[in-house]
């Protein structure tokens, strides 16, 4: 059984020492689901969304909260990020909208979390900004769905 890298000897939390390990390009993409009804879908559509451009708005909040994973996630680095990308894919038949959330950098630790946390605060923003429409909507099937870099070299998720 391996050990979990955030705790020392004594069984205290710490911050990972990543000053031994070497650079290389570390991407990770993430990915998650919004259930909505389908006048959500209607609505988004049609622009009628009365706060705005949800896409737009829910694209930056992404990328904001990629860029300040480490200050919402203990232990995580502070990561210089060299991209990150958000897209939507609205999936009317299902009732769901899909976000994609892919990070990259140059550095010495992966980016998962980072993609993680993008995701989620797009998924969020997306509810925020179509509650009033549904307030019954649900995030689901949030996951990292493919990474590279680093000694472990690239791992695809099976399914998704």
């Amino acid at each position: 059984m391996s050990q979990f890298s955030h705790l020392n000897q004594q069984g205290e939390a710490n911050m990972v020492d990543v000053s031994g390990k070497p650079v290389s390009t570390r991407e990770a993409t993430a990915q998650g689901f919004l259930v909505v009804s389908d006048e959500v879908i209607t609505a988004i559509s049609d622009a009628r969304i009365a706060k705005g451009d949800v896409f737009a708005v829910a694209r930056i909040a992404g990328i904001q909260g990629a860029k300040r994973c480490s200050d919402l996630i203990p232990l995580c680095h502070p990561l210089a990020l060299s991209k990150v990308d958000i897209q939507f894919e609205t999936l009317a038949e299902d009732n769901r909208i899909k976000v994609i959330c892919w990070c990259k950098l140059n550095g010495q630790t992966g980016v998962e979390m980072e993609a993680l946390t993008g995701v989620n605060i797009a998924l969020l923003t997306l509810f925020d900004m179509c509650k009033a429409i549904d307030p019954g909507m649900r995030i689901e099937a949030v996951c990292v769905t493919d990474k590279q870099g680093g000694k472990t070299g690239h791992w695809k998720r099976d399914t998704v």
